[in-house]
C-alpha cells in the first residue's frame, strides 16, 4: 500500500517512502534511548584515540573516506532522488561535490586551526584551537548528503567525534553515506542514530558538547530549550526568508531568469531559496511578464523523468502549507501570474505571483515551496524596509547597477549576493543573521567554532 511521509513512524521502525509515489523504499530500525546513550559512551572513548592522532593523520582518514563515497557515489545519488525526489542530475551533483571539497576543505581547516602566537612586551601567548569532545550533528532532509556532509568534516577533522543525526525523511541515504565514511574511519569516531524528534531531544539532552545543527526555526528553538540545561555549544542555521530586490537599472532579463529559478530551485525547498522579490515599479510590469514567461522552462515529474526539474514535495504536510500560502495570498488580493492552482497530488505547480503584501503568510513564513512572490516598491529606503521586514536573515540578492552596493549594505542578512546569489565562493563562511543563525561554519573563524580555544601565555 502507497503510504505518505506523514506516516513514517511505525513502532520500532523508521519508514522511507518515495515522495514521488508513496511506495515504500526500506525500513531502519529507530534507535532506542538506551542505545543512544551507548552510542555516546562509545563516541566519548574513540574522542580519546582520535584526538591522539595528528591533524595530518586525520586528514589522511578523510580523504580516503572521500575516495569511498566516490566508489559509491552511483549509488548513493540514486538512493538520493528516491528517497528526497530531486532529480538524478541534482542528486548526482550533490553526492560528488562532497567527494570533490575534501581536499581543499581538509586544507582550509588545517590552516585555520594552526597554533597561533601573538607577542609583545616581553610575553607571547599561544592561541591553540583544541577538540571539544563529542558532537551532535542533526541534519535536515533537502539536501541530506551536503547538508551533514558540511557539519561533519569540520567536526572530525578539529579531533572531535560525531554523533549523526538525519531527518526522518530521508534516513536510507544518511545512512549509505556514514557506511561509506566507516569503510575507512575507526570505530566509534562517525555513528549513525535513526529516529524523530524524541530521539533527538534526547540527544540534545545527552551527554554531548556540540549541537550543530541545520534545520527550521521551530526545531532550533526546541534545540535551544533542551541544551540550556547543559549550557551545549551550539552552531544552528534556521533557514530563511530571502528577499531579492531588483533596481530600476538592472539587466531584467537577467534578474527574471534568476529570481524563478532561485524561487524553484529543489521544488523551493532550500533554505536560500528566494522568498520575496522585490521589483521597482517603473520596470514592474516588464519583469512580472518576463518572470511568468520563465516558468515554461520548468516541469513537474519524478526523478525517472529526464525532463522534469522540479520533483516532489517532500511530504503532505508541506505540500498542504505551500498551497495554503498560495490561497491565502490569492484570497488578500495577489494576482497569479502563472500555475497557483490544479496541483497533482505530491506536487505543487511551479507559481507565480504578484501584488504580494506584508499581510499575508507567504510574505511571513517561510514557504519552501516553488512559488516566485513579486511586491513592488516606490524608492530604495522602501525597497531596504521591505527586505529587512523579516526575523529571518539568511540570504538576500540585489540586481542592478548603480545602487546595488549601497542597497546590499543595508540588508540585514548573513550572506548577500549582487547580481548573483548569496552564496560566497571559497572558503566563504555560511552565515544567517536575526533568527537565521547562531554562529556559522566556512571560513577560518567558522571552521574554529568546533574547538575549544585555550591561550597558553608565559614570559619570553
Amino acid at each position: 500500500m502507497a503510504g505518505t511521509k506523514t506516516d513514517n513512524l511505525e513502532g520500532d521502525v523508521l519508514i522511507s517512502y518515495d515522495p514521488s509515489n508513496g511506495e515504500m523504499i526500506g525500513t531502519v530500525r529507530k534507535t532506542s534511548i538506551d542505545e543512544l546513550e551507548e552510542k555516546v559512551r562509545t563516541a566519548r572513548n574513540a574522542q580519546k584515540i582520535w584526538s591522539a592522532l595528528t591533524i595530518d593523520e586525520r586528514i589522511d582518514y578523510l580523504k580516503k573516506c572521500a575516495d569511498a563515497l566516490r566508489g559509491r557515489a552511483g549509488e548513493i545519488s540514486e538512493l538520493l532522488s528516491r528517497e528526497m525526489g530531486k532529480d538524478l542530475r541534482r542528486s548526482t551533483n550533490e553526492v560528488r561535490s562532497c567527494c570533490d571539497d575534501v581536499s581543499f576543505k581538509t586544507a582550509e581547516i588545517k590552516e585555520a586551526l594552526k597554533t597561533r602566537v601573538i607577542e609583545g612586551d616581553g610575553m607571547e601567548t599561544q592561541i591553540q584551537y583544541n577538540p571539544l569532545g563529542v558532537c551532535a550533528v542533526i541534519a535536515p532532509w533537502n539536501y541530506p548528503v551536503s547538508m551533514g556532509h558540511w557539519l561533519i568534516i569540520p567536526t572530525l577533522i578539529a579531533g572531535n567525534t560525531v554523533i549523526y543525526k538525519p531527518s526522518e525523511e530521508t534516513p536510507l541515504v544518511a545512512g549509505a553515506y556514514v557506511d561509506a565514511f566507516n569503510e575507512v574511519l575507526p570505530e566509534g569516531v562517525l555513528q549513525i542514530v535513526y529516529g524523530d524528534g524524541k530521539l533527538g531531544d534526547a540527544l540534545v539532552r545527552s551527554e554531548v558538547d556540540l549541537v550543530a545543527f541545520t534545520g527550521s526555526r521551530e526545531t532550533g528553538k526546541k534545540i535551544m530549550t533542551s541544551a540550556a540545561s547543559g549550557l551545549k555549544r551550539l552552531i544552528m542555521e534556521m533557514g530563511g526568508k530571502d528577499p531579492m530586490i531588483v533596481l530600476e537599472d538592472a539587466d531584467i532579463e537577467r534578474a527574471a531568469r534568476f529570481a524563478v529559478a532561485s524561487s524553484f530551485e529543489n521544488a523551493g525547498q532550500m533554505c536560500v531559496s528566494t522568498e520575496r522579490i522585490l521589483v521597482d515599479e517603473k520596470i514592474a510590469d516588464e519583469f512580472e511578464e518576463l518572470a511568468a514567461a520563465n516558468v515554461q522552462r520548468y516541469k513537474i515529474g519524478p526523478w525517472t523523468d529526464p525532463e522534469a526539474n522540479i520533483g516532489p514535495i517532500i511530504n503532505e504536510k508541506q505540500r498542504n502549507k505551500i498551497i495554503s500560502h498560495i490561497e491565502d495570498a490569492v484570497a488578500k488580493g495577489a494576482k497569479v501570474l502563472a500555475g497557483g492552482t490544479d496541483h497533482p497530488p505530491r506536487y505543487v505547480m511551479p507559481t507565480v505571483l504578484s501584488n504580494v503584501t506584508q499581510d499575508m503568510l507567504i510574505w511571513q513564513e517561510e514557504t519552501f515551496g516553488p512559488v516566485a512572490c513579486i511586491t513592488r516598491f516606490r524608492d530604495l529606503d522602501e525597497a531596504v524596509r521591505l527586505a529587512n521586514d523579516s526575523t529571518l536573515g539568511l540570504g538576500a540578492a540585489v540586481f542592478g547597477k548603480k545602487d546595488a552596493e549601497e542597497v546590499a549594505n543595508r540588508l540585514e542578512a548573513g550572506m548577500v549576493g549582487i547580481n548573483r546569489g548569496p552564496i560566497g565562493i571559497g572558503d566563504s563562511p555560511w552565515a544567517g543573521a536575526k533568527q537565521s543563525g547562531i554562529g556559522y561554519h566556512g571560513s577560518p573563524d567558522g571552521h574554529r567554532q568546533f574547538t575549544q580555544v585555550r591561550t597558553i601565555t608565559r614570559r619570553k
